[in-house]
C-alpha cells in the first residue's frame, strides 16, 4: 500500500459520541428557525385608545409619551413615543388611537405610561384593544392626573401567584389581586 500524507485514526471508542454530538448540533440549529417563524406567527398589531384629559396643562403636549403594557405571562408590547410621528396627537379633550406591535399575549393586565418635558400632560384614561381569535379584547385604564415626570407610572392587575404550601405537594395558583391603584414602578421590573 503506497502511504498517503495522511494516517487513517481508529475511531472506535469516539464514533458514537461524535454522531450524537452532530445530530445534537442540527436538532438544535432546526427549531430555532422555525422558533423564529412561529414567534412571527404570533405577532400582535394592538389598538390603543388614549383621552387626554380635559384638566391637562397644555392644549397640546410637547412631553415625550411612553407606554409599556402587557399580560401576567411577560408578553409586553411597547411603543417608545406617542405619537411616532408629528401630528395634532394627545390634545386636551382628545381621544387619539395608536397601533401597537407586539407579541400576542393571554389579556393585558398591566399598562404604564411614561412621561417626558414640562408640560404635565395628563390622560383621563388607556383602552387597550387586544385582537383575538373570536373578539377582540378591551382592558382600559383610568388615570385622571397628571404624570409624574421621568417614571414609569400606571396600572398592574395581574394576578398575583400565591406561595406553594409548605408541605410542597400543592402547586402554586394565581390569586386574583384587585387593582390597587397606580404605581410608580418600572414595566419592566
Amino acid at each position: 500500500m503506497a502511504a498517503s500524507g495522511c494516517a487513517a485514526v481508529p475511531l472506535r471508542g469516539l464514533a458514537l459520541p461524535l454522531l450524537l454530538s452532530a445530530l445534537l448540533s442540527l436538532a438544535l440549529i432546526a427549531p430555532s428557525s422555525s422558533a423564529a417563524a412561529a414567534a412571527a406567527a404570533r405577532a400582535c398589531t394592538y389598538t390603543l385608545r388614549v383621552k387626554t384629559s380635559c384638566a391637562s396643562p397644555a392644549a397640546r403636549t410637547s412631553d415625550a409619551v411612553s407606554v409599556a403594557f402587557g399580560d401576567a405571562y411577560r408578553n409586553e408590547a411597547h411603543a417608545p413615543r406617542l405619537p411616532a410621528s408629528g401630528g395634532r396627537a394627545l390634545e386636551r379633550c382628545g381621544t387619539d388611537t395608536f397601533r401597537v406591535p407586539g407579541p400576542c399575549g393571554y389579556g393585558v393586565c398591566y399598562l404604564y405610561l411614561r412621561r417626558d418635558g414640562r408640560d404635565g400632560w395628563a390622560p383621563e384614561w388607556v383602552q387597550v384593544v387586544q385582537p383575538g381569535p373570536r373578539a377582540p379584547a378591551a382592558a382600559t385604564f383610568y388615570f385622571g392626573d397628571p404624570l409624574p415626570d421621568g417614571v414609569w407610572y400606571g396600572h398592574d392587575r395581574c394576578p398575583k401567584a400565591k406561595a406553594a404550601d409548605a408541605d410542597g405537594d400543592h402547586a402554586a395558583r394565581p390569586a386574583a389581586n384587585a387593582d390597587a391603584g397606580n404605581s410608580s414602578a418600572s414595566p419592566r421590573g
